[in-house]
């Protein structure tokens, strides 16, 4: 079982990763019609429309792969003075109350907008040669699927911490890291070492001659 679950977490995050590089051509493309709207003075009207699409593609790709790492937003002040077992029971209601319900009408409504945008042969309708939109309604059924094939992933382990007490493992992933810690990986030296050892000696006048 754990086999699976960080097999499904592989796959969110795989997902999630590789949207990521979005953001790159989305930045490119946003400098060049700043460069081409203000110094060549030819703005494109599709980029409006283009830029949206990538971004919100972006956004939907990185759900599955967020919840996998635990990284949407919770009353962290609370939840984490709870036991384990009480953090997989409120969990579990939530996913079964809220979360499922949500993601299933998404990725139901997901595929009747694919469908429709398909065989109009929808298009941006900002400018003449405005961008297909269908590719980007695609998204949805797909980012509404891994969303609930991790989700499936997390209830298994609520269910999982519930029998014994504890969280049962997951991948690790780059963490933000302070100031302090990474003065610490950088110099090899503790930070609260470094605070309380003494300030060094200026020489006096004439010393080591």
């Amino acid at each position: 079982m754990q086999r699976l679950l960080l097999g499904i977490d592989w796959l969110s995050t795989f997902v999630g990763q590789a949207a990521s590089w979005l953001i790159i051509g989305l930045t490119l493309m946003i400098s060049y019609e700043v460069f081409s709207r203000y110094a060549l003075g030819a703005p494109h009207a599709w980029v409006f429309d283009a830029s949206n699409m990538l971004y919100g593609t972006l956004f939907m790709l990185a759900g599955a792969y967020t919840l996998a790492k635990r990284g949407h937003v919770r009353g962290d002040i609370l939840y984490g003075f709870l036991s384990p077992r009480v953090q997989a029971g409120i969990d579990l209601v939530l996913y079964l109350a809220f979360f499922f319900p949500g993601v299933i009408a998404l990725a139901w409504a997901g595929i009747d907008f694919f469908e429709v945008s398909l065989a109009q042969n929808e298009h941006s309708s900002i400018a003449a040669d405005g961008p297909p939109i269908y590719p980007f309604k695609a998204v949805i059924p797909v980012a509404g699927a891994l969303l609930l094939l991790q989700g499936v992933a997390e209830t298994i382990r609520c269910v999982m911490c519930l029998r014994s007490g504890h969280w049962p493992l997951r991948e690790g992933d780059v963490e933000e890291v302070d100031v302090d810690k990474l003065k610490e990986m950088v110099q090899g030296t503790p930070t609260a070492e470094l605070a309380e050892a003494p300030p060094p000696r200026d020489n006096p006048p004439g010393a080591g001659r």
